[in-house]
């Protein structure tokens, strides 16, 4: 595993499927029986177990975004400390949950590991290793997805190659243009058309300063204009007897 869909939107409804997972394991399980507890009581408590499994998610799912951005990759190593790192903050907020006096559980925290947390993650991980799958499986194809990059750490932008439009010279800097949600969007990063179409041998040069992607080529405009999707840019003397054969 080399990539990561690191989208919070997504891992954001892996939360809430573990949140939703841990309400029901609290309340139908009932791992724990302490003092008087009705209805009311185990509702109450598996609410809050319910609430700290998904925070304890949204936390890992901040985390690998983070790192995921900052080394540009991801391995086994990385998705076994995933799993370790949202069961170790799951094991610690909710045994201080359990010893709270919303509940005055009275098991030590080796028992508590023992007699719930191994249950937890002999049930869930399952779960949360078909979801992480499914979230993964949403990225594009290895052969469609490209990725951007400049000379700066925060200069990096990963996308369809089908959803990059094009690419202008803006000084020390370049523009790239990009569907997002049929949406045209710009990012700035620093590095050189020279550097991107080496990199990125299906752009084609229309311009001292721009790059465009064909499939993004809608028409003339007039001699020196052409349309792009959501844009239109000159073309110079230079380039054009190759883009007219398009």
């Amino acid at each position: 595993m080399r990539k990561l869909n690191a989208s919070f939107k997504y891992h954001s409804r892996i939360a809430a499927l573990l949140g939703a997972w841990s309400f029901l394991f609290a309340f139908f399980v009932r791992p724990f029986q302490h003092g008087t507890m009705d209805l009311a009581k185990w509702i109450s408590v598996s609410l809050g177990y319910s609430l700290l499994a998904f925070l304890s998610y949204l936390l890992l799912a901040w985390l690998q975004k983070w790192l995921y951005e900052k080394r540009g990759d991801w391995n086994i190593v990385l998705e076994v400390f995933a799993y370790g790192l949202f069961y170790s903050v799951f094991a610690l907020s909710s045994f201080a949950y359990y010893r709270s006096p919303i509940i005055q559980g009275f098991y030590s925290f080796e028992e508590y590991l023992i007699k719930i947390v191994l249950n937890v993650i002999l049930v869930l991980t399952p779960l949360l290793f078909i979801a992480r799958r499914y979230v993964q499986g949403l990225l594009p194809p290895a052969a469609e997805a490209i990725i951007l990059t400049g000379e700066n750490k925060r200069d990096r932008l990963m996308l369809k190659s089908s959803e990059l439009v094009c690419i202008s010279n803006a000084q020390n800097y370049v523009e790239i243009y990009y569907l997002e949600q049929a949406q045209l969007k710009k990012k700035l990063i620093r590095t050189s058309l020279k550097q991107l179409q080496a990199e990125h041998d299906f752009l084609l040069q229309i311009h001292r300063s721009h790059l465009i992607n064909p499939v993004h080529f809608k028409s003339w405009k007039d001699a020196n204009t052409i349309l792009l999707t959501q844009m239109e840019l000159p073309v110079s003397k230079t380039y054009k007897k190759q883009l007219q054969s398009l």
